[in-house]
């Protein structure tokens, strides 16, 4: 399992929830996941343009957008550090001065699942920051040419940040079955099967649990839309016979051990086993 999570796209996934979030205001915004900075191998995770601009974003996590908007994504097993921030910094200095681009009307966001203590505390005490909560899980730097915010998605409401919050490996069926409801209600043609196949491999247990439930019907509704069904149960089928191979496997040492208990002779243990493989 560790293996198959270190391989779980949450990049992806992380702009197709930015873009769920900023739904509304879609024909007024342009995403641009994996940015290419410059002619040199240097990206972003996800770039946001605003199309106009006197447009007012009503959204918490956006309330700090202006023209260019630079957002920096880190999977639940990982975590912004100074270093990082620095990076981004940089980024949005070689946007301005490459693109001949305000400084003034692009603004820095850090997306992490955990509490940013030791970047607020490095904002606070070197750089002289004030940083305020301005709503649960959002931290809003100040005293910065560039409007900045980091965001712990584990604090964010439920109710008005569900794809950004379930962006996670900690979800109930409960949970789940809410993003199959909410999925089930967007036009087809809205991208999201990035999304939902992360929260399929990072959460297994709660998607296998929530499919099985009548109440998920939307949820299989949408997996089916999606074309993710099939891939769900083929990989319930091989999940099903890994763990008989390995509850076989397990049963086989327990009957060697009680030969070898009973004394057995070596020829005696071989002949025992090759009746066994036999039955």
């Amino acid at each position: 399992m560790k293996r198959e999570q270190s391989h779980i796209a949450w990049h992806p996934a992380f702009v197709q929830a930015i873009q769920l979030e900023l739904e509304e205001y879609g024909e007024f915004l342009e995403f641009l996941p994996e940015y290419q900075l410059t002619s040199e191998p240097l990206k972003i995770d996800c770039v946001i343009i605003k199309k106009t601009g006197d447009l007012v974003i009503k959204k918490n996590i956006a309330a700090i957008f202006r023209g260019i908007n630079l957002l920096e994504y880190k999977s639940p097993d990982d975590y912004v550090s100074v270093e990082d921030f620095y990076k981004v910094y940089a980024y949005a200095c070689l946007y301005a001065s490459i693109e001949r681009y305000p400084i003034t009307g692009i603004t820095l966001t850090f997306v992490q699942s955990r509490h940013p203590k030791k970047l607020l505390e490095h904002m606070k005490k070197t750089r002289a920051y004030t940083v305020e909560e301005s709503s649960p899980g959002i931290y809003t730097v100040k005293s910065d040419i560039l409007p900045i915010q980091i965001i712990d998605n584990r604090q964010l409401s439920v109710d008005e940040n569900l794809w950004l919050k379930c962006l996670s490996r900690r979800l109930d069926h409960f949970a789940v079955i809410r993003v199959g409801d909410e999925a089930d209600r967007k036009p087809k043609e809205t991208r999201i099967r990035a999304y939902l196949n992360v929260i399929m491999h990072a959460n297994y247990n709660a998607v296998e649990e929530a499919v099985k439930m009548r109440k998920a019907k939307s949820l299989n509704e949408v997996l089916v839309r999606t074309g993710l069904a099939a891939k769900w149960e083929a990989k319930g089928e091989a999940r099903g016979k890994a763990q008989g191979e390995a509850q076989g496997e397990q049963k086989n040492r327990k009957y060697v051990l009680e030969l070898i208990d009973q004394g057995l002779t070596t020829d005696e243990l071989k002949q025992r086993l090759q009746v066994k493989s036999e039955e």
